[in-house]
């Protein structure tokens, strides 16, 4: 099934606009979804990550512009050339075609689990059977934690929570009902996120029934409102979706944890954003419903299915039908670096690098673990951002404090749609004796590292590890990072520099070895770029690699353009928002941009530069975007190990040989795959292929 894309709007042929291009990345998961070499079940689950990536997309990019609009300025400098007001319809419509093909894709999946004995039933076509599991299951599980409210008599309309789903049941009374004035009278009932989505029915022989949650309860209505008497009565799915911006207050007296914990809780009755309504409602209930919600021409009214939050398909559920899913991989060791034995020992000797998810997270939570028991480490500095819901790397920050380490912790409280998360973790953590540290004022701290101190032979020795993502054991089975574990004494002690940073930021550090945010890195790229150039011209080996999740700061753009009309070749792969136009004539007829959208969620940021035949490669935290250029706290650490660096270079290499699913940045922006010419190469496991062979080197 074809994936309809919207043409993108360009700003004098030099930049597409970033959140235009995000769209466009969200269409290629819509592409996954539509891709019938795609196990079945990993295609509803892309269905479920695009359809949450558009509720963030809401909560804060469109909200961030319709702010623009609602301030009374035009945003086109903001926004690279496009008015708020243009760029917010043109979003709008963007989103209802993807909606629409979403729809389509949904349908067609459905088909193909029929085929599977896999059926989604809805409450016309329950069987008198499954009607006493469901009126059961109704009485046991669903009715106690239902809201009900009858708005057609209240006379304020409730505030409808961020991104949760409601039906908006009608009812046509009766001319017997003697409760209400009115012919038609209206109820919201809020589905309920503490019961699963999808309800499994008992099975027929091999058939395998499930029924969503929502239908359940429409066929449940009759239970709910058998009090009223009504000759009709249908259920409508609604939802809203709110500014996510954080409104942080400058009440001195209170502490930071108690600010953030404030505005998440009122992030809850936030400016809505996007209305989204089943288009099979019928008018005279969304004309009742836009009068009493006060939508207004700024919201983003999307038409939709008869089922919202569909980020839910995330966790459909896999019926034992592991034939319909992707296969697992087995997590490999790290060549030369066992489990089993000192990590300290291996690391004074020679730096590793982890690649998840092909290699085990296990080594950063066993690197912890062993800190916090061997009574030689006297002190840990970490920075989290995001945890995992069950985190082992915050239990061996509480067991090193246990033991008498003195451990320092970075907490990024404002680590987006993680703050709730971060508190509690925030609060167990200070409770057990860890020492907190909330930030910089101003600017969001986003880099992944750790310090540790150990004593050797009366001295102190530092060891580390610096990441390309979060140390989250949950993220690490399916996004792709880059780890360093080193006991380079230039590299932890300016890891060691950027902590004191954190105590002391009014003082600047320097820095020769790591590139930090937000002092350091625009101007270290600048040079970084200028260096190609300069070797291109003195006829030196030259070129650049990146690998990146966002490319959107204009001005490194502008860099890498003036790169492209002197000869430099440059290779892009981006896996989300790229603003950079490839392959124009005098602006950018070097520089080639995939990007790689598969089973796993490419996150790492790779630097590699040619540097006249003596490569450097970095890893880093940062995207090439302003925010982490010059309003975050971010590392770029350089991988000077020979071995180390080769391997990074062979990873790039292998997945720019990517022909299955590579789609190519062009102008067009119509996310054509790249096509096989010697043979298909999938990134992805071609890359496992690789630890593989080199596990048994």
């Amino acid at each position: 099934m074809t994936v309809q894309t919207q043409k993108i709007v360009k700003t004098e042929n030099r930049y597409f606009n970033r959140e235009l291009s995000w769209l466009q990345f969200n269409a290629r998961v819509l592409q996954e979804a539509a891709d019938k070499t795609v196990p079945l079940i990993e295609r509803l689950r892309f269905l479920g990550i695009f359809s949450n990536n558009l509720d963030e997309f809401f909560k804060v990019r469109y909200a961030t512009i319709k702010r623009i609009v609602e301030a009374g300025k035009g945003g086109k400098s903001e926004l690279g050339g496009i008015s708020a007001k243009e760029l917010l319809e043109q979003i709008t419509q963007t989103v209802i075609e993807q909606q629409a093909t979403s729809l389509r894709i949904l349908s067609a999946i459905e088909k193909e689990l029929r085929q599977e004995n896999i059926f989604i039933v809805d409450e016309t076509e329950v069987t008198p059977e499954q009607g006493k599991f469901i009126s059961d299951y109704f009485i046991r599980k669903v009715s106690p934690a239902l809201v009900t409210i009858m708005i057609g008599e209240v006379a304020q309309f409730p505030e409808l929570k961020d991104s949760a789903a409601y039906l908006v049941v009608k009812m046509v009374m009766s001319k017997e009902d003697e409760t209400f004035e009115s012919k038609n009278n209206y109820a919201l009932i809020e589905i309920p996120r503490s019961i699963d989505r999808f309800v499994v029915l008992p099975s027929t022989g091999e058939k395998q029934y499930i029924i969503i949650l929502d239908d359940l309860i429409r066929y449940s209505l009759q239970n709910i409102f058998s009090i009223f008497k009504y000759d009709s009565i249908t259920a409508h799915m609604i939802k809203i979706t709110r500014d996510a911006e954080l409104d942080i207050d400058s009440d001195l007296s209170r502490s930071f944890i108690d600010k953030i914990s404030k505005s998440v809780k009122e992030r809850s009755s936030g400016d809505p954003v996007r209305f989204v309504y089943d288009k099979s409602i019928d008018p005279e209930t969304l004309r009742f419903l836009k009068e009493k919600m006060v939508i207004d021409s700024t919201d983003s009214i999307i038409p939709g299915g008869r089922y919202h939050n569909r980020r839910d398909y995330m966790g459909f559920p896999s019926l034992g039908k592991t034939d319909l899913l992707y296969e697992a991989i087995e997590p490999l060791q790290i060549p030369g670096l066992e489990l089993k034995g000192s990590l300290f020992e291996k690391v004074s000797q020679k730096d590793y690098l982890l690649h998840a998810p092909y290699q085990t997270f296990s080594y950063v939570v066993k690197f912890l673990r062993e800190a916090a028991l061997d009574p030689n480490v006297r002190s840990i500095k970490i920075t989290i951002y995001r945890l995992a819901e069950v985190s082992h790397i915050a239990s061996s920050l509480i067991n090193a404090a246990k033991n008498g380490k003195e451990v320092t912790v970075q907490i990024e409280l404002q680590a987006r749609f993680d703050e709730a998360a971060n508190i509690w973790y925030a609060e167990q953590m200070q409770s057990e004796g860890v020492h907190l540290i909330f930030g910089v004022k101003g600017l969001k701290v986003h880099c992944k590292a750790c310090v540790i101190e150990r004593i050797e032979k009366q001295k102190t020795v530092r060891y580390g590890f610096i990441s390309t993502g979060n140390f989250n054991e949950s993220t690490a089975r399916i996004y792709t990072d880059f780890t360093l574990f080193t006991s380079n004494p230039k590299i932890c002690k300016e890891i060691y520099r950027v902590f004191d940073f954190f105590e002391v930021n009014y003082k600047i550090k320097k820095y020769r070895h790591l590139i930090v945010s937000p002092h350091y890195t625009r101007n270290a790229i600048y040079a970084l770029i200028e260096t190609e150039i300069l070797n291109k011209k003195k006829g030196l080996p030259s070129g650049i690699r990146l690998k990146l999740n966002s490319l959107s700061d204009f001005k490194v753009i502008d860099k890498l353009y003036t790169a492209s009309r002197e000869g430099v070749k440059i290779q892009l792969i981006v896996r989300g928002i790229c603003c950079l136009i490839p392959g124009i004539r005098g602006m950018s007829e070097h520089i080639e941009v995939i990007s790689i959208v598969d089973k796993f969620l490419e996150h790492p940021r790779l630097f590699i530069f040619e540097n006249g035949g003596s490569p450097k490669a970095y890893i880093s935290s940062a995207d090439i975007m302003g925010r982490n250029l010059d309003n975050r706290v971010e590392i770029t650490c350089p991988i000077y190990d020979e071995a180390l660096k080769n391997e990074l270079i062979e990873t790039f290499e292998i997945c720019w040989s990517d022909n299955v699913k590579a789609r190519v940045i062009s102008e067009k922006q119509d996310n054509a795959y790249r096509k096989p010419k010697n043979g298909s190469v999938r990134s992805q496991f071609r890359l496992y292929e690789y630890y593989k062979e080199k596990l048994k080197a």
